[in-house]
């Protein structure tokens, strides 16, 4: 083999390396739906829950032990013909919204999102009521000629 052969060898494995590989944490090719389109469906919904060991993860990538009973909760869930919505109502009556990763829209994530911008207003909108009230409060009287002679006698010592 050639040196010019060697090099694009070398360089195709380092291409098959570095190249991103889908790695689903399913270990046991068992668990596992028969039914191509089912398990499409059970991967795209796994896809879609958090595990709650790893919390950053969802249930298809993760290795943790109840991620894997999870996957095999939604795929039995699927195999028993229960759609999409089906399977992810179950998932969040069992466990809370907290196991979607993408939480659905309700008026506690719009104040969740808004509290920042909330807070920001009420912060400046206090400080401008305290700046303008201070700007129109009425300037102290004058010192009478006790008060100066007081003063001048606290400021000589």
């Amino acid at each position: 083999m050639t040196l010019h052969r060697r090099l694009i060898a070398c360089l195709a494995v380092l291409a098959l390396m570095a190249t991103p590989v889908l790695v689903l944490a399913v270990d046991d090719p068992s668990e596992m739906l028969s039914d191509p389109q089912q398990e499409a469906r059970a991967q795209a919904i796994g896809a879609q829950l958090r595990c709650l060991v790893c919390q950053n993860e969802s249930i298809e990538d993760s290795s943790a032990s109840l991620a894997r009973d999870l996957r095999r909760v939604v795929r039995e869930h699927v195999a028993k013909g229960e759609d999409n919505k089906q399977v992810m109502a179950w998932m969040v009556s069992r466990y809370g919204n907290f196991i979607r990763l993408k939480p659905a829209f309700s008026a506690g994530t719009l104040l969740l999102w808004a509290m920042p911008v909330l807070a920001l207003l009420i912060g400046l909108g206090t400080a401008f009521l305290f700046y303008r009230r201070r700007a129109s409060a009425p300037p102290p009287p004058p010192l009478t000629e006790d008060e100066k002679a007081r003063l001048a006698r606290l400021t000589k010592d």
